[in-house]
């Protein structure tokens, strides 16, 4: 079955003033799509046509290139449109809350270890909130690589991700992606997140 490009749970412009329109309508219509169809074309005729899109993000190391990047692609988009919501952001609570402040000590020292990893990111990639083994860490991967692939330098489960690519706030920041950054926690969808969180705890 060939994949398809998800709708987005809110309008291209419900994340304004954080996330512009037209970044939107280019990030999920232009370039979404493109791994989208990118990722049906290196599929089509071969044996990882009947895979999951998470069958083939978990073994990424022996896959080809283009369904390792457009595979990736595919699904950190899938996954960042969700943990993204309207009128969002604050703080978490309850278990995720208890878990952050256990692992980085408090809220604002996770916010900036995580920014940090967004920073420090050399060209394009992510930024990882992932659950290992038990417990919460930080990563970031390159290009469209994600902490699920058997090639990710620390591998875990995905509890909240965010692109850095130029992209996803190049038409807004420029190359200010560190206002970009700070400008995403107005977005989070917490209790997305812990949904997230508690199916990796279980």
């Amino acid at each position: 079955m060939a994949f398809t490009l998800p709708a987005l749970p809110y309008a291209h412009d419900a994340l304004e003033p954080y996330i512009d329109s037209m970044t939107m309508q280019i990030h999920h219509g232009k370039h979404h799509q493109a791994y989208v169809d990118n990722l049906n074309k290196a599929i089509a005729g071969t044996p990882n046509e009947n895979k999951t899109l998470l069958e083939l993000v978990k073994s990424a190391g022996s896959i080809s290139p283009a369904v390792r990047n457009n595979g990736g692609g595919h699904w950190n988009h899938s996954f960042f449109w969700e943990i993204m919501a309207p009128k969002a952001g604050g703080t978490p609570s309850g278990k995720l809350a208890d878990a952050i402040n256990a692992a980085f000590g408090s809220f604002d020292a996770f916010k900036e270890k995580f920014a940090a990893a967004g920073l420090t990111r050399f060209g394009s990639g992510w930024a990882w909130l992932i659950s290992k083994d038990g417990k919460l860490e930080i990563s970031s991967t390159p290009n469209q690589d994600n902490p699920l692939m058997d090639v990710a330098e620390i591998k875990g489960s995905p509890i909240l991700g965010v692109d850095v690519w130029e992209h996803a706030y190049y038409l807004k920041y420029q190359n200010r992606r560190g206002d970009y950054l700070t400008a995403f926690w107005n977005l989070v969808n917490w209790p997305k997140v812990a949904q997230h969180f508690d199916a990796a705890t279980k």
